[in-house]
Protein backbone atom coordinates (compact mmCIF):
# COMPACT_ATOMS: atom_id res chain seq x y z
CA UNK A 1 0.00 0.00 0.00
CA UNK A 2 1.28 3.45 -0.88
CA UNK A 3 0.68 6.71 0.92
CA UNK A 4 -1.78 7.77 -1.75
CA UNK A 5 -3.78 4.58 -1.24
CA UNK A 6 -4.17 5.50 2.42
CA UNK A 7 -5.73 8.79 1.37
CA UNK A 8 -3.67 11.84 0.58
CA UNK A 9 -4.00 14.90 2.76
CA UNK A 10 -6.61 17.38 1.45
CA UNK A 11 -5.05 20.47 -0.04
CA UNK A 12 -4.18 23.09 2.56
CA UNK A 13 -4.29 20.69 5.54
CA UNK A 14 -0.97 20.48 7.36
CA UNK A 15 -0.12 17.90 9.99
CA UNK A 16 2.62 18.77 12.45
CA UNK A 17 4.42 16.53 14.90
CA UNK A 18 5.17 17.51 18.49
CA UNK A 19 7.63 15.67 20.69
CA UNK A 20 6.05 16.56 24.05
CA UNK A 21 2.38 16.68 24.91
CA UNK A 22 2.96 19.73 27.08
CA UNK A 23 3.64 21.62 23.84
CA UNK A 24 -0.10 21.32 23.22
CA UNK A 25 -2.57 23.34 25.27
CA UNK A 26 -4.45 20.97 27.57
CA UNK A 27 -7.85 22.49 26.85
CA UNK A 28 -7.25 22.30 23.09
CA UNK A 29 -6.22 18.62 23.32
CA UNK A 30 -9.18 17.74 25.53
CA UNK A 31 -11.57 19.54 23.18
CA UNK A 32 -10.57 16.88 20.64
CA UNK A 33 -10.37 13.98 23.10
CA UNK A 34 -13.74 14.65 24.73
CA UNK A 35 -14.70 13.71 28.26
CA UNK A 36 -15.79 10.11 27.79
CA UNK A 37 -12.41 8.35 27.97
CA UNK A 38 -9.92 9.38 30.70
CA UNK A 39 -7.02 7.55 29.03
CA UNK A 40 -6.76 9.94 26.08
CA UNK A 41 -7.06 13.00 28.29
CA UNK A 42 -4.18 15.46 28.34
CA UNK A 43 -3.72 14.89 32.08
CA UNK A 44 -3.25 11.12 31.75
CA UNK A 45 -0.87 11.27 28.78
CA UNK A 46 1.04 14.17 30.35
CA UNK A 47 1.50 12.16 33.56
CA UNK A 48 2.93 9.25 31.56
CA UNK A 49 5.48 11.50 29.87
CA UNK A 50 6.45 13.75 32.77
CA UNK A 51 6.84 10.82 35.17
CA UNK A 52 9.32 9.19 32.81
CA UNK A 53 7.04 6.19 32.23
CA UNK A 54 6.50 6.88 28.52
CA UNK A 55 9.69 8.58 27.39
CA UNK A 56 12.41 8.24 24.79
CA UNK A 57 14.68 6.68 27.44
CA UNK A 58 12.09 3.94 27.93
CA UNK A 59 11.61 3.31 24.21
CA UNK A 60 8.54 5.54 23.83
CA UNK A 61 9.43 8.65 21.79
CA UNK A 62 6.36 10.92 21.69
CA UNK A 63 5.51 12.05 18.15
CA UNK A 64 1.96 13.31 18.58
CA UNK A 65 0.10 14.39 15.45
CA UNK A 66 -1.66 17.76 15.47
CA UNK A 67 -3.86 19.40 12.82
CA UNK A 68 -5.00 23.00 13.00
CA UNK A 69 -8.15 24.09 11.22
CA UNK A 70 -8.60 27.14 9.02
CA UNK A 71 -9.53 29.16 12.12
CA UNK A 72 -6.14 28.43 13.69
CA UNK A 73 -7.61 26.23 16.42
CA UNK A 74 -6.50 22.64 16.92
CA UNK A 75 -9.00 20.47 15.07
CA UNK A 76 -7.54 16.95 15.49
CA UNK A 77 -4.80 15.12 17.37
CA UNK A 78 -3.51 11.57 17.79
CA UNK A 79 -1.34 10.13 20.61
CA UNK A 80 1.54 8.67 18.65
CA UNK A 81 4.97 7.28 19.58
CA UNK A 82 8.01 5.91 17.83
CA UNK A 83 8.75 2.63 19.59
CA UNK A 84 12.03 0.79 20.02
CA UNK A 85 10.34 -2.37 21.36
CA UNK A 86 6.88 -3.92 21.79
CA UNK A 87 6.53 -3.75 25.57
CA UNK A 88 3.48 -2.15 27.15
CA UNK A 89 1.18 -2.51 24.13
CA UNK A 90 -0.93 -5.66 24.77
CA UNK A 91 -1.50 -6.30 21.07
CA UNK A 92 1.32 -8.73 20.67
CA UNK A 93 3.54 -8.57 17.60
CA UNK A 94 6.60 -10.36 19.00
CA UNK A 95 6.30 -13.10 16.36
CA UNK A 96 6.32 -10.46 13.62
CA UNK A 97 9.48 -8.91 15.06
CA UNK A 98 11.07 -12.36 15.32
CA UNK A 99 10.28 -13.12 11.68
CA UNK A 100 11.84 -9.82 10.61
CA UNK A 101 14.95 -10.59 12.62
CA UNK A 102 15.32 -14.03 11.06
CA UNK A 103 15.01 -12.42 7.63
CA UNK A 104 17.72 -9.92 8.50
CA UNK A 105 15.32 -6.97 8.43
CA UNK A 106 14.86 -4.36 11.17
CA UNK A 107 11.41 -4.35 12.79
CA UNK A 108 12.22 -1.55 15.20
CA UNK A 109 11.68 1.34 15.29
CA UNK A 110 7.97 1.38 14.46
CA UNK A 111 5.14 3.89 14.89
CA UNK A 112 2.50 3.26 17.54
CA UNK A 113 -0.78 5.17 17.92
CA UNK A 114 -2.06 4.18 21.33
CA UNK A 115 -2.25 4.97 25.04
CA UNK A 116 0.91 3.51 26.57
CA UNK A 117 0.45 0.60 28.99
CA UNK A 118 -3.35 0.77 28.65
CA UNK A 119 -5.23 -2.07 26.92
CA UNK A 120 -8.40 -0.01 26.88
CA UNK A 121 -10.47 0.48 23.75
CA UNK A 122 -11.34 3.98 22.64
CA UNK A 123 -10.79 6.67 20.03
CA UNK A 124 -7.25 7.17 18.80
CA UNK A 125 -8.05 9.66 16.04
CA UNK A 126 -9.27 12.55 18.17
CA UNK A 127 -11.28 15.23 16.38
CA UNK A 128 -12.97 18.29 17.85
CA UNK A 129 -16.74 17.66 17.44
CA UNK A 130 -17.39 20.89 15.55
CA UNK A 131 -14.43 20.40 13.18
CA UNK A 132 -16.25 18.98 10.18
CA UNK A 133 -14.77 20.84 7.24
CA UNK A 134 -12.15 18.13 6.56
CA UNK A 135 -12.16 14.31 6.99
CA UNK A 136 -9.64 14.64 9.80
CA UNK A 137 -9.54 10.98 10.82
CA UNK A 138 -8.60 10.01 7.30
CA UNK A 139 -5.94 12.73 7.26
CA UNK A 140 -4.45 11.50 10.54
CA UNK A 141 -4.21 7.94 9.20
CA UNK A 142 -2.60 9.19 6.00
CA UNK A 143 -0.11 11.18 8.09
CA UNK A 144 0.85 8.06 10.04
CA UNK A 145 1.52 6.20 6.81
CA UNK A 146 3.52 9.14 5.45
CA UNK A 147 5.58 9.42 8.65
CA UNK A 148 6.28 5.69 8.58
CA UNK A 149 7.57 5.78 5.01
CA UNK A 150 9.51 9.03 5.32
CA UNK A 151 11.16 8.02 8.61
CA UNK A 152 12.07 4.52 7.37
CA UNK A 153 10.01 2.79 10.04
CA UNK A 154 8.80 -0.79 9.60
CA UNK A 155 5.15 0.02 10.08
CA UNK A 156 2.43 1.96 11.87
CA UNK A 157 0.08 0.40 14.42
CA UNK A 158 -3.14 1.84 15.83
CA UNK A 159 -4.13 -0.34 18.76
CA UNK A 160 -7.30 -0.62 20.86
CA UNK A 161 -9.09 1.76 18.54
CA UNK A 162 -12.84 1.98 18.04
CA UNK A 163 -14.68 -0.26 15.61
CA UNK A 164 -15.41 2.82 13.50
CA UNK A 165 -11.69 3.65 13.25
CA UNK A 166 -10.94 -0.02 12.53
CA UNK A 167 -13.42 0.04 9.65
CA UNK A 168 -11.99 3.29 8.27
CA UNK A 169 -8.45 1.90 8.45
CA UNK A 170 -9.60 -1.20 6.57
CA UNK A 171 -11.17 0.97 3.85
CA UNK A 172 -7.82 2.73 3.46
CA UNK A 173 -5.93 -0.54 3.06
CA UNK A 174 -4.49 -1.06 6.54
CA UNK A 175 -4.47 -4.59 7.93
CA UNK A 176 -7.11 -5.34 10.56
CA UNK A 177 -6.66 -7.26 13.77
CA UNK A 178 -9.07 -8.25 16.51
CA UNK A 179 -8.57 -9.48 20.06
CA UNK A 180 -10.77 -10.45 22.98
CA UNK A 181 -11.51 -8.83 26.33
CA UNK A 182 -14.16 -9.36 28.99
CA UNK A 183 -16.62 -6.62 29.89
CA UNK A 184 -19.59 -6.36 32.24
CA UNK A 185 -22.65 -4.70 30.72
CA UNK A 186 -25.23 -3.01 32.88
CA UNK A 187 -28.59 -4.20 31.55
CA UNK A 188 -30.48 -1.52 33.43
CA UNK A 189 -29.96 -3.13 36.84
CA UNK A 190 -31.22 -1.05 39.73
CA UNK A 191 -29.11 -2.94 42.28
CA UNK A 192 -26.45 -5.61 42.58
CA UNK A 193 -29.20 -8.04 43.60
CA UNK A 194 -30.87 -7.38 40.23
CA UNK A 195 -27.65 -8.43 38.56
CA UNK A 196 -27.47 -11.59 40.65
CA UNK A 197 -31.06 -12.39 39.77
CA UNK A 198 -30.09 -12.45 36.09
CA UNK A 199 -27.64 -15.31 36.72
CA UNK A 200 -28.17 -19.05 36.70
CA UNK A 201 -28.88 -20.27 40.23
CA UNK A 202 -25.70 -22.32 40.61
CA UNK A 203 -23.58 -19.44 39.27
CA UNK A 204 -25.23 -17.01 41.67
CA UNK A 205 -24.44 -19.29 44.60
CA UNK A 206 -20.78 -19.51 43.59
CA UNK A 207 -20.44 -15.72 43.50
CA UNK A 208 -22.16 -15.30 46.87
CA UNK A 209 -19.91 -17.92 48.45
CA UNK A 210 -16.84 -16.37 46.86
CA UNK A 211 -17.71 -12.95 48.24
CA UNK A 212 -18.35 -14.36 51.73
CA UNK A 213 -14.97 -16.08 51.74
CA UNK A 214 -13.23 -12.92 50.51
CA UNK A 215 -14.75 -10.97 53.38
CA UNK A 216 -13.96 -13.67 55.95
CA UNK A 217 -10.33 -12.53 56.15
CA UNK A 218 -11.56 -9.48 58.03
CA UNK A 219 -10.64 -6.96 55.34
CA UNK A 220 -12.98 -4.13 54.49
CA UNK A 221 -13.04 -2.68 51.00
CA UNK A 222 -13.87 0.94 50.28
CA UNK A 223 -13.88 3.05 47.12
CA UNK A 224 -11.66 6.13 47.40
CA UNK A 225 -11.95 8.92 44.85
CA UNK A 226 -11.55 12.65 44.36
CA UNK A 227 -10.49 14.68 47.37
CA UNK A 228 -10.41 11.53 49.53
CA UNK A 229 -7.22 10.35 47.80
CA UNK A 230 -4.14 10.95 49.96
CA UNK A 231 -0.39 10.43 49.42
CA UNK A 232 -0.43 7.49 51.82
CA UNK A 233 -2.96 5.73 49.59
CA UNK A 234 -0.61 6.05 46.62
CA UNK A 235 2.37 4.88 48.68
CA UNK A 236 0.44 1.76 49.64
CA UNK A 237 -0.88 1.15 46.17
CA UNK A 238 2.50 1.53 44.51
CA UNK A 239 3.78 -1.18 46.84
CA UNK A 240 0.90 -3.41 45.70
CA UNK A 241 1.68 -2.63 42.05
CA UNK A 242 5.32 -3.66 42.53
CA UNK A 243 4.30 -6.85 44.34
CA UNK A 244 2.23 -7.91 41.33
CA UNK A 245 5.13 -7.08 39.00
CA UNK A 246 7.49 -9.16 41.14
CA UNK A 247 5.16 -12.17 41.19
CA UNK A 248 4.85 -12.09 37.40
CA UNK A 249 8.58 -11.63 36.84
CA UNK A 250 7.74 -8.49 34.90
CA UNK A 251 9.14 -4.96 34.68
CA UNK A 252 7.43 -1.96 36.31
CA UNK A 253 6.44 0.23 33.39
CA UNK A 254 4.97 2.94 35.62
CA UNK A 255 6.92 5.05 38.07
CA UNK A 256 5.66 6.05 41.49
CA UNK A 257 5.57 9.63 40.25
CA UNK A 258 2.98 8.66 37.63
CA UNK A 259 0.49 7.55 40.26
CA UNK A 260 1.04 10.67 42.34
CA UNK A 261 0.59 12.85 39.25
CA UNK A 262 -2.77 11.38 38.22
CA UNK A 263 -3.84 11.63 41.86
CA UNK A 264 -3.12 15.35 41.73
CA UNK A 265 -4.35 16.22 38.24
CA UNK A 266 -7.37 13.95 37.68
CA UNK A 267 -8.56 12.68 41.10
CA UNK A 268 -12.22 12.87 40.10
CA UNK A 269 -11.57 10.24 37.42
CA UNK A 270 -9.90 7.77 39.76
CA UNK A 271 -11.53 5.11 41.92
CA UNK A 272 -9.12 3.25 44.18
CA UNK A 273 -10.66 0.12 45.69
CA UNK A 274 -8.64 -0.23 48.87
CA UNK A 275 -8.86 -3.28 51.15
CA UNK A 276 -7.84 -2.66 54.76
CA UNK A 277 -7.28 -5.06 57.63
CA UNK A 278 -6.94 -3.75 61.17
CA UNK A 279 -6.67 -0.27 59.72
CA UNK A 280 -3.79 -1.17 57.40
CA UNK A 281 -3.99 -1.41 53.58
CA UNK A 282 -3.53 -5.00 52.40
CA UNK A 283 -4.70 -4.84 48.77
CA UNK A 284 -5.90 -2.41 46.17
CA UNK A 285 -7.32 -2.11 42.66
CA UNK A 286 -6.96 1.03 40.57
CA UNK A 287 -9.86 2.02 38.33
CA UNK A 288 -10.39 5.00 36.06
CA UNK A 289 -13.84 6.47 35.73
CA UNK A 290 -15.17 7.40 32.33
CA UNK A 291 -18.46 9.00 31.35
CA UNK A 292 -20.02 5.63 30.52
CA UNK A 293 -17.62 3.03 31.90
CA UNK A 294 -15.43 2.04 34.81
CA UNK A 295 -12.02 0.83 33.66
CA UNK A 296 -10.09 -1.61 35.85
CA UNK A 297 -6.34 -1.27 35.47
CA UNK A 298 -3.99 -2.46 38.22
CA UNK A 299 -4.22 -4.75 41.21
CA UNK A 300 -1.85 -5.79 43.95
CA UNK A 301 -1.70 -7.02 47.54
CA UNK A 302 0.76 -7.41 50.38
CA UNK A 303 -0.28 -11.00 51.12
CA UNK A 304 -2.51 -13.76 49.77
CA UNK A 305 -6.16 -13.45 50.78
CA UNK A 306 -8.49 -15.95 49.18
CA UNK A 307 -10.82 -14.37 46.61
CA UNK A 308 -9.91 -10.83 47.69
CA UNK A 309 -8.63 -10.19 44.16
CA UNK A 310 -12.02 -11.06 42.65
CA UNK A 311 -13.89 -9.10 45.31
CA UNK A 312 -11.80 -5.95 44.89
CA UNK A 313 -11.40 -5.99 41.11
CA UNK A 314 -14.60 -7.50 39.74
CA UNK A 315 -17.49 -7.70 42.20
CA UNK A 316 -16.97 -4.23 43.66
CA UNK A 317 -16.55 -2.77 40.20
CA UNK A 318 -19.93 -4.18 39.12
CA UNK A 319 -21.56 -2.84 42.29
CA UNK A 320 -20.15 0.63 41.68
CA UNK A 321 -21.09 0.65 37.98
CA UNK A 322 -24.70 -0.20 38.86
CA UNK A 323 -24.74 2.42 41.62
CA UNK A 324 -23.44 5.12 39.25
CA UNK A 325 -25.61 4.04 36.33
CA UNK A 326 -22.62 3.29 34.10
CA UNK A 327 -23.06 1.23 30.95
CA UNK A 328 -20.20 -1.19 31.50
CA UNK A 329 -17.06 -2.26 33.34
CA UNK A 330 -13.93 -2.99 31.31
CA UNK A 331 -11.73 -5.21 33.44
CA UNK A 332 -8.48 -5.09 31.47
CA UNK A 333 -6.66 -7.57 29.29
CA UNK A 334 -7.08 -11.36 29.22
CA UNK A 335 -8.77 -13.53 31.82
CA UNK A 336 -11.41 -16.15 30.95
CA UNK A 337 -12.04 -16.46 34.69
CA UNK A 338 -13.94 -13.16 34.43
CA UNK A 339 -16.78 -14.88 32.56
CA UNK A 340 -18.00 -16.66 35.68
CA UNK A 341 -18.17 -13.29 37.43
CA UNK A 342 -20.48 -11.61 34.94
CA UNK A 343 -18.06 -10.39 32.27
CA UNK A 344 -18.67 -11.47 28.68
CA UNK A 345 -16.19 -11.77 25.77
CA UNK A 346 -16.11 -8.84 23.35
CA UNK A 347 -13.84 -8.02 20.40
CA UNK A 348 -11.11 -5.41 20.48
CA UNK A 349 -9.73 -3.70 17.39
CA UNK A 350 -6.43 -2.57 15.92
CA UNK A 351 -5.09 -1.61 12.49
CA UNK A 352 -1.62 -2.03 11.02
CA UNK A 353 0.31 -0.55 8.11
CA UNK A 354 3.25 -2.82 7.16
CA UNK A 355 5.79 -1.32 4.78
CA UNK A 356 7.54 -4.48 3.56
CA UNK A 357 5.30 -5.97 0.82
CA UNK A 358 6.12 -9.65 1.43
CA UNK A 359 5.69 -9.37 5.16
CA UNK A 360 2.50 -7.36 4.63
CA UNK A 361 1.03 -10.25 2.62
CA UNK A 362 2.15 -12.84 5.16
CA UNK A 363 0.78 -10.86 8.12
CA UNK A 364 -2.49 -10.19 6.28
CA UNK A 365 -2.94 -13.92 5.73
CA UNK A 366 -2.22 -14.61 9.41
CA UNK A 367 -4.68 -11.94 10.56
CA UNK A 368 -7.49 -13.29 8.39
CA UNK A 369 -7.15 -16.69 10.06
CA UNK A 370 -6.72 -15.16 13.51
CA UNK A 371 -9.88 -13.04 13.20
CA UNK A 372 -11.93 -16.08 12.26
CA UNK A 373 -10.48 -18.20 15.06
CA UNK A 374 -11.09 -15.53 17.70
CA UNK A 375 -14.67 -14.96 16.55
CA UNK A 376 -15.33 -18.69 16.88
CA UNK A 377 -13.65 -18.72 20.28
CA UNK A 378 -15.83 -15.87 21.54
CA UNK A 379 -18.94 -17.73 20.46
CA UNK A 380 -17.74 -20.85 22.28
CA UNK A 381 -16.89 -18.87 25.41
CA UNK A 382 -20.43 -17.57 25.62
CA UNK A 383 -21.44 -21.13 26.49
CA UNK A 384 -19.70 -20.52 29.84
CA UNK A 385 -21.79 -17.42 30.52
CA UNK A 386 -23.36 -17.36 34.01
CA UNK A 387 -26.45 -15.56 32.70
CA UNK A 388 -29.80 -17.25 32.31
CA UNK A 389 -29.99 -15.64 28.87
CA UNK A 390 -26.90 -15.33 26.68
CA UNK A 391 -25.66 -11.78 26.24
CA UNK A 392 -23.41 -12.01 23.21
CA UNK A 393 -21.80 -8.74 22.12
Amino acid sequence: MTTSEAGAEPQGVAVRVVSRIDEIDAAAWDACAGDEDPFVSHAFLHALEESGSASADEGWLPQHLVIEGADGRIAAVAPTYVKGHSYGEYVFDWSWASAYRRAGIEYYPKLQCCVPFSPVGGSRLLVRPDATEVPYRRVLLAAMVEMTVQSDLSGAHMTFCTEEEYDLAGELGLLQRTGTQYHFFNEGYESYDDFLAALLGRKRKVIKRERREAQSCGATVRAITGDELRPEHWEAFYGFYLSTIDRKWASPYLTKDFFFRIGETMPERIVLMLAEQDGQPVAGALNLLGKKALYGRYWGSSADHKFLHFETCYHRAIELAIELGLERVEAGAQGQHKIQRGYVPVPTYSAHFIVHPKFRRAIDDFLQHERQALAEERRALMAQSPFREHRAR
